[in-house]
């Protein structure tokens, strides 16, 4: 019998470590943020450094997870691929929320992708979680108190 009790303990520690597998080893704070008919765990790139690291050398992102990008002004921003394995949506915002470009991007493709006008954020998530949350350009999204600035 404490066997079987062993068994179905390691069983239940497995199952609720592997629950913990959205979380971001990045060791960035996180939001929770509203996108669409979905709600993402996105990693908050505030600095300099981490806005440049983004989401590089990883080779897989949990489905409900991203990165937002936030910058100290709005202005226009171009992002590339550089050593990103996994290919990604991009929705550029402006500091009100909304959303003035939102597209794909390949992973290693050095192409610019530009904002196509000033924007205080950008949030990458899986490729095709645009089209799935319903997103689209003009629509205005609700950005988490803290997000809304970069951290001093």
């Amino acid at each position: 019998m404490s066997r079987r009790l062993f068994a179905v303990w390691i069983v239940s520690l497995l199952l609720i470590a592997g629950c913990g597998n959205s979380a971001p080893q990045s060791g960035l704070r996180t939001v929770t943020m509203q996108i669409g008919s979905k709600q993402f765990t996105l990693e908050v790139a505030d600095t300099e450094a981490t806005r440049e690291h983004g989401l590089m050398q990883r080779d897989s992102m949990p489905a409900s997870n991203g990165m937002i990008f936030v910058f100290p002004d709005e202005a226009d921003h171009d992002f590339y691929m550089k050593n990103t394995r996994i290919p990604l949506d991009i929705l550029f915002l402006r500091a009100s929320g909304q959303i003035i470009t939102a597209t794909t991007m390949r992973p290693y493709d050095l192409s610019l992708t530009p904002s196509n006008g000033p924007a205080k954020y950008a949030i990458e998530l899986n490729a095709g979680m645009i089209q799935q949350t319903g997103v689209q350009v003009g629509q205005t999204l609700a950005i988490p108190a803290d997000a809304r600035e970069p951290r001093p």
